[in-house]
């Protein structure tokens, strides 16, 4: 079972016939710029996309209902380069819930542009670790990986680590002629492939990130309710250690993420901190997404 941030339900857990699914995913498909495909197929997508990634046993724990990581996946199709094959935006949105408050704090906030997938109304979708299938079925399967990650890396240090592994396994099952025909998966990529992805989470150098993921939300966030300046200092230094990483991987795709992520919240959280702690987080997020720096101005 996932660590969670109410101690007890552990022992809950063993006593509970109540069981379900890691994941909670909600999938909103946008069909606007088609001309030709009917959309009634894209309803399908959309259905058998959410009854996959929800009806799977991603891990051998067990979570119970409340503990589903809530999850919402927008396709934003582009282009019909088939009656079968499509071009599609994949945004994915994914929060956790903060102990003792009603807030939930996002963990990722991603989309990968220009995946290119084949799909026939009422095929299942197809899944394995060790194989390769197809590239819908290969890019949801990494994404389940990596949105575990991150969750359990939230409330554990380094927790996520074997679900990242799983996301790593994918990307090296892809056969080279299908990640020459599907981007994403190979570093010529370019560096926000889903490749650099999984490698920058990997790396030795993004460790201290990581380490600050969870400071960031176990250490801080979780302590708000009862304790809010502790929680800020924290925080804080957790945001130091992101910039350490910054400055040891520079243009690594695991800051933008970090940051396109956690800027909203980052900004709301120090507006109520102390002066020293605002001129700080300012210098730090200004520093490490110097295109949003005006936002964290407003922190002062």
């Amino acid at each position: 079972m996932k660590f969670t941030a109410l101690c007890l339900l552990a022992v809950w857990v063993c006593f509970s016939p109540l069981s379900a699914q890691e994941l909670d995913v909600t999938v909103r498909v946008n069909t606007q710029k088609l001309q030709q495909a009917d959309p009634k197929v894209f309803e399908t997508l959309k259905n058998e996309v959410q009854e996959f990634m929800n009806n799977r046993k991603w891990t051998d724990d067990e979570f119970l209902p409340e503990e589903r990581i809530k999850t919402t996946i927008y396709i934003t199709l582009q282009k019909e380069l088939s009656p079968i094959s499509f071009e599609a935006d994949f945004g994915v949105q994914v929060t956790r819930p903060v102990y003792g408050t009603d807030y939930e704090t996002p963990l990722l906030n991603y989309i990968d542009g220009g995946v290119t997938f084949n799909y026939e109304q009422y095929q299942p979708i197809q899944f394995s670790d060790n194989r390769y299938n197809d590239n819908l079925s290969a890019v949801l399967g990494f994404y389940a990986y990596m949105v575990l990650g991150m969750d359990y890396d939230s409330f554990s240090p380094f927790g996520g680590e074997p679900h990242f592994q799983k996301a790593w396994d994918i990307v090296n099952t892809v056969p080279e002629s299908a990640a020459a025909a599907h981007a994403g998966w190979r570093a010529i990529d370019g560096n926000t492939s889903r490749y650099f992805f999984i490698e920058n989470i990997l790396s030795p150098r993004v460790r201290e990130l990581r380490q600050a993921w969870y400071d960031y939300h176990r250490q801080g966030l979780d302590l708000a309710a009862t304790d809010p300046a502790s929680c800020r200092a924290i925080m804080v230094d957790a945001l130091e250690r992101v910039r350490t990483v910054d400055n040891d991987y520079p243009n690594a795709m695991i800051i933008q993420i970090f940051s396109d992520t956690k800027s909203n919240e980052i900004v709301e959280i120090f507006k109520k901190g102390t002066p020293q702690q605002k001129n700080k987080v300012v210098n730090i997020m200004s520093n490490i997404d110097a295109a949003n720096s005006t936002e964290y101005n407003t922190i002062k």
